[in-house]
């Protein structure tokens, strides 16, 4: 009698932890708006670390009420809250088709581009750019008092 171990090597691992942390990423939003009822989505606090200590948005702050936007159909909003809220979306919707392909086919596709060290840079300045732009905004359009209410300084 023989028996067979089925062991799962590290990078199929990481491609089933990838696929479920894009899934979750895409159902977080519907939790939230299955549990919103109501619209008071946007007076509620964020539970960012960064914004409860200081009062200002971190680069990612956003990005869920993005989703949840977008899902609503409301583009504009969506847009508003996180530039990226809806590339976040098809980033999860791609990401979850190329794993699975990669573990039914057992062939890597894509590594040259998602391990690219320009494309990476180039998203990092994107990304701060975008985040110096909106703590601008942010400062512009809230006194300190309300900056203050938004942290756990209140």
């Amino acid at each position: 009698m023989t028996s067979t171990s089925y062991t799962i090597n590290t990078q199929s691992k990481r491609k089933i932890y990838g696929i479920i942390g894009a899934f979750i990423t895409l159902m977080v939003p519907f939790f939230l708006i299955f549990f919103e009822q109501g619209n008071h989505l946007e007076t509620a606090q964020s539970l960012c670390p960064l914004k409860l200590l200081t009062g200002f948005p971190c680069p990612g702050c956003g990005i869920t009420k993005s989703l949840v936007y977008f899902y609503e159909g409301d583009l504009q909003k969506s847009l508003y809250y996180h530039i990226l809220g809806p590339f976040v979306i098809l980033f999860c919707l791609v990401a979850i088709g190329v794993l699975a392909t990669e573990l039914i086919t057992k062939k890597e596709y894509f590594n040259s581009l998602l391990f690219n060290k320009k494309l990476a840079y180039g998203l990092a300045i994107f990304l701060a750019a975008y985040h110096f732009i909106r703590i601008i905004y942010f400062i512009n359009n809230n006194s300190i008092d309300d900056i203050l209410r938004q942290s756990i300084w209140r």
